[in-house]
Order: C-alpha cells, then structure tokens, then sequence
C-alpha cells in the first residue's frame, strides 16, 4: 500500500485542467478539489471557533437569516453552472469583526461581516451581488487555482497543501507575485457573480447599485490594490446589465 505523504506527493505531480465557466479561461491546478475542500474547511472551522469564543459569531440574527435566504438561491444558481456544487457542505455564517467583509472559502464556507454591510446599508439585492461575487470565486476554484500557482512559483519539487498554505500566508513576495492572477481572478467573480445573482432572480439594478456603494465607500477590502479600479468595476456592471437586458 503506498504511505500516505508519497500518495499526496504523487498526487501533486499530476496536474488537471479545467475551465472557469462562462468566461471559459483554461486552468493548470495541481493539487485535488477535495484536499483544498478539506483543508479550505479547517480553516474555517477554527476561524469560526476562535470567533464565537470571542463572542463575535451570528450575533446579528437577522442579518444571519437575510444571508441564509440569498446565498440559499444563489448556490442554485452555482449549480446550474458546476454540478459539484451539490454536494459540497456549504456553511454560512455572520461576524461583528469589523476586518472582515466577505469571504467564501473551498467547498462554500461563507463568513460575511456586519459591520461591513451595515456600514454600505446593503440592500437585500446589493447584498446578493455581494455574496455572488465570493461564491464565483469558489464556483471558478480561484482558491485552488492560486495554492497550484504558490507551488509552481516556488520552483521547488511538490510539497504538501499545507507547506504551499503556511507560505502563501507568510511570503510577502509570493503574494506580490500573484497579483496578477489574483487581479484576474476578482474581474472573473465580478462577471461571473453578476451572472449568478442575474440567474437567482436579482435585478441589475441592485448590481449597479452595490458596485457604486462599493467604490464610495473605499476603505473596505473589496476595494483593495487587489481589485480592479471602482470606475472600472461598475461600468462593467452596467455592461453586464444592458446584456442581462437584452
């Protein structure tokens, strides 16, 4: 029987295609869906632990049954799009931590911030555009994507998935050199999110809406060096809208 680190080894030595859908964009991923899935959960569940020690998890219960409502029509919508979605253990879950905004993580852990969509007032079809846009990363495996890329940029032979995580966290210039995809990356799951809340029943209005919000409000991280310009954010999604329009 073969030992299980040199079956992961073997495992990171093969690499798979796959393309983002709608934009159609080929992918080179290294490591499995299933080993970031599982380790992408991990992470959320100490997250969300260290969380409610601290007293700062699902505090605001309705926003809690709002996010639960939406994300419930837009993971139908994903899908539509990746059938693989089905089975994945989707969590979601609010905090009043103010450094965060929104996330998704692989196998469609999601953690949204109050205090984030408070403070833009978001409305239940701005917040559907939010929570779509952090769904399209994981429906894109943007997650997966990137750790493959980490390994590669290393130059070194294959690693474990957590080697390739720890230095992903730690290296500031690893980071800087996958600005680039990661820039790419947030253009997809702007596109691709607006696609999915278009297909959960929200209007393009609301879509509009959340990215003129967005760009007024410059101080959040979805408005980081990592993303693309404001201007350039919404007049994609009034391009968007005139094609959902059509």
């Amino acid at each position: 029987m073969m030992k299980p680190l040199l079956a992961s080894l073997v495992l990171l030595t093969a690499s798979a295609s796959a393309q983002v859908p709608e934009s159609g964009r080929w992918q080179e991923l290294r490591f499995s869906a299933d080993e970031v899935d599982a380790s992408m959960q991990e992470r959320y569940i100490d997250r969300t632990v260290d969380l409610a020690a601290a007293g700062k998890l699902d505090r605001d219960r309705a926003l809690l049954a709002r996010l639960r409502y939406i994300s419930a029509e837009l993971i139908r919508a994903a899908f539509e799009l990746k059938p693989e979605v089905a089975r994945w253990q989707w969590e979601v879950h609010t905090t009043s931590d103010a450094d965060v905004d929104a996330i998704c993580m692989a196998g469609g852990k999601i953690l949204v911030g109050s205090a984030f969509v408070h403070q833009l007032a978001l409305t239940d079809g701005e917040l559907a555009t939010l929570l779509a846009h952090e769904v399209a990363h994981v429906v894109a495996e943007h997650p997966r994507e990137t750790l493959s890329e980490a390994m590669l940029l290393n130059r070194l032979p294959a690693v474990p998935l957590e080697v390739v995580m720890a230095r992903l966290d730690s290296d500031l210039s690893l980071q800087i050199r996958l600005s680039r995809l990661s820039s790419l990356q947030e253009s997809e799951a702007d596109q691709l999110g607006m696609v999915l809340a278009h297909r959960a029943g929200w209007a393009a209005d609301d879509m509009i809406s959340f990215y003129r919000k967005l760009g007024e409000g410059e101080q959040a991280a979805l408005v980081s060096s990592a993303y693309p310009a404001s201007e350039s954010r919404l007049s994609m999604a009034r391009g968007m809208a005139r094609l959902f329009n059509d």
